[in-house]
């Protein structure tokens, strides 16, 4: 007799098939730049001196730029780049106090200067002697003018004590007392507001 052939149970659930598609992170919404690319934007070309005179030239350079962007700093009234003397929010407050208003005795020194210049001209003696009369007169004029940048030091020291309480306000008067003796464009740091407080707009 043959054995009865014993046949197995088989499992008719179903067999999960893998995704094809595997999963992927959602697109940049940009293009994926190729390695080279990446690369070459990392990358700062740098070429070094080869010989002493190469290096001297390119010292000079940087050096050179670096006065400059100070000097445009200083000029702009950045702190990282002023004297001490300059710096502090007090001296800023000094500054913009003097350049809001208008100072019409430090433009005097230099019209003194040039009525000197042109007594020493050899124009004719009716000319000259005009000018020697305006200049003995304008001295005295000068002399009567400087009190006024005292009464001047004082209201800047009393306006810096209100708003500036816990400040050093060490030598502020004599400070705005000598820059409000400066012609306007010759005011260093530029000011950086006008006459009346409006700001200076910046340059382009």
């Amino acid at each position: 007799m043959f054995r009865r052939r014993i046949q197995m149970p088989t499992d008719d659930s179903p067999v999960p098939v893998a995704d094809p598609k595997p999963h992927t992170t959602p697109s940049k919404g940009r293009p994926t730049p190729k390695r080279s690319e990446s690369q070459g934007r990392r990358r700062v070309p740098m070429t070094a001196p080869t010989n002493r005179k190469e290096a001297y030239r390119l010292q000079r350079e940087r050096d050179k730029t670096s006065r400059v962007r100070e000097r445009e700093g200083r000029l702009r009234g950045d702190e990282r780049y002023l004297q001490p003397r300059d710096r502090g929010p007090v001296r800023k407050f000094a500054r913009d106090w003097v350049d809001s208003r208008r100072v019409p005795w430090a433009y005097a020194l230099p019209a003194i200067l040039a009525l000197l210049i042109l007594t020493v001209i050899p124009f004719p003696t009716p000319i000259r002697a005009f000018f020697f009369y305006i200049y003995n007169y304008s001295v005295p004029v000068m002399i009567l003018l400087l009190p006024l940048s005292y009464f001047m030091a004082l209201r800047v020291k009393k306006a810096a004590a209100e708003k500036f309480p816990d400040e050093n306000l060490k030598g502020i008067g004599f400070y705005a007392a000598m820059r409000a003796l400066q012609m306007r464009p010759l005011r260093y740091p530029k000011p950086t507001v006008r006459p009346g407080g409006v700001p200076v707009p910046p340059k382009a």
